[in-house]
């Protein structure tokens, strides 16, 4: 059994900066995708980044944070399983529920939510104007 725990949300003003880090335990080895979603109130989960670690570190965002937002694996310590997802020049709009996800194998859409095989609980975002 895989968990995946979020952490690092919180409250920002427009402009500023959050990370978020997610973690993986269990009985695993490296998982070969990560990625964040996010969903605001009366919308729809979507992709927000994803990456590859195990394929050279690929990575996928969405339009609307590309440029703001970077996902890095963890390097510190040999540590594996573990991302980051740095987001810059936050706006209102990016206020969310972040969850990440983690597949076993490899999805045909990168920022699609269907087949994640791993959730995290999530967590808040709230980036004030």
């Amino acid at each position: 059994q895989v968990q995946l725990e979020e952490s690092g949300g919180g409250s920002a003003q427009a402009g500023g900066s959050l990370r978020l880090s997610c973690s993986a335990s269990g009985d695993i080895d490296t998982l070969p995708f990560m990625a964040w979603f996010r969903q605001a109130p009366g919308k729809k989960r979507e992709g927000v980044a994803s990456i590859y670690p195990t394929l050279g570190g690929g990575t996928y965002y969405a339009e609307s944070v590309e440029g703001r937002f970077t996902i890095h694996p963890e390097y510190a310590n040999g540590a594996k399983n573990t991302v980051h997802l740095q987001m810059n020049n936050l706006k209102s709009e990016d206020s969310a529920m972040y969850y990440c996800a983690a597949m076993d194998g490899y999805p045909s859409d990168p920022l699609d939510d269907h087949g994640m095989d791993y959730w995290g609980k999530g967590t808040l975002v709230i980036i004030s104007s």
